[in-house]
């Protein structure tokens, strides 16, 4: 899977979650700050991404990921 289509699926989920645009989304986006997500926002996105892209984020890595290009990242470096 490209790095692309691993942002637009990450920006799809997050839009929907978050009731965004998805076009507003950059790789720069906080979840915290731009999003004003909160533990369990994080929690379920996380959640969401191992069902999306079918992987296991451990906690201990899940705490690094801050941004949707952390997030991107993340999947783009760990796929299957």
């Amino acid at each position: 899977m490209s790095e692309q289509e691993i942002f637009d699926k990450i920006t799809a989920l997050l839009a929907d979650k978050f009731e965004v645009e998805q076009s507003s989304l950059t790789r720069g986006t906080s979840f915290t700050k731009d999003l004003d997500g909160d533990s369990i926002d994080y929690v379920e996105f996380v959640l969401e991404l191992e069902e999306e892209f079918g992987a296991e984020i451990p906690d201990e890595d899940a705490e690094k990921i801050a941004t949707v290009g952390d997030a991107v990242d993340y999947i783009k470096n760990n796929q299957k």
